[in-house]
């Protein structure tokens, strides 16, 4: 078996497209919107509808960690609006999974990122498409286990939850070959990004669970620069399994 693995599609639908080539599935660990693109600032919803200038004084003030400059600098743009954000928001989104799920091969077997919104993925699934989310499934006589989402963050992304509900989709899993999941287990090398120069949130109801089940592997996304993209624990290889959007090249597990 041969499958392909990844994550922080973060809009990339021509390359998530092939992603599936030469493979017998593709697993997909979330964060398929783009809000906004660090490194391109005319790409993503924000610059869409405000422009590549205010998208770079907005990512300015985040990377200078200027959160509430950066939400006044936010509510003033989308006053200028007719109607509500959300719903300019909820409609670009929209358009977004259109796009990808489109795109998207089959089989597949996905869970959400801490930037997707859930409720817009049924609407978008095809035939093949598989959502996870504390939930498990096999897939070439393994069984691989699925926890989407985020942990709560002064960064407000969509999917964000508390720790004890996370926790809970850990526990819902129980015993896998093969744990899946958006965010890793919190161990600093694989949470810290390089060249954000910070550390993002991992799981440790997913740590926990990784050393008590020892699961053949943990394969995780999220931190898209880390210092670390692969360590051991105990007998469990864990994987970042690459920043979609830049590489767009998937991770491939072999058995």
């Amino acid at each position: 078996m041969r499958v392909h693995v990844v994550s922080d599609v973060h809009g990339r639908a021509d390359a998530l497209a092939r992603a599936g080539d030469g493979a017998d599935a593709l697993i997909c660990l979330g964060d398929l919107v783009l809000f906004i693109d660090y490194a391109d600032h005319s790409q993503g919803i924000f610059p869409e509808l405000f422009g590549a200038d205010n998208a770079a004084r907005y990512v300015g003030l985040r990377t200078a960690g200027r959160f509430e400059e950066a939400r006044v600098m936010s509510a003033g743009l989308w006053a200028t609006l007719d109607g509500e954000p959300r719903d300019h928001i909820e409609r670009m989104v929209d358009k977004q999974y259109a796009e990808l799920f489109a795109a998207m091969p089959t089989p597949a077997y996905m869970t959400y990122g801490n930037v997707d919104v859930p409720r817009f993925w049924a609407g978008h699934a095809r035939d093949g498409h598989h959502i996870l989310d504390g939930e498990r499934v096999e897939i070439g006589g393994l069984t691989f286990g699925f926890v989407g989402g985020g942990l709560r963050t002064r960064y407000r992304t969509p999917y964000e939850i508390d720790d004890e509900e996370y926790a809970a989709k850990v526990a819902a899993v129980g015993q896998v070959d093969v744990l899946c999941a958006h965010i890793p287990p919190a161990v600093p090398e694989l949470l810290y990004d390089v060249v954000a120069r910070r550390f993002e949130r991992g799981s440790e109801a997913t740590l926990q669970a990784i050393k008590e089940t020892q699961p053949k592997y943990a394969l995780f996304g999220h931190v898209h620069q880390p210092l670390a993209a692969r360590t051991r624990i105990g007998r469990t290889e864990c994987v970042n399994v690459g920043h979609f959007r830049a590489r767009r090249t998937p991770y491939a597990l072999e058995w």
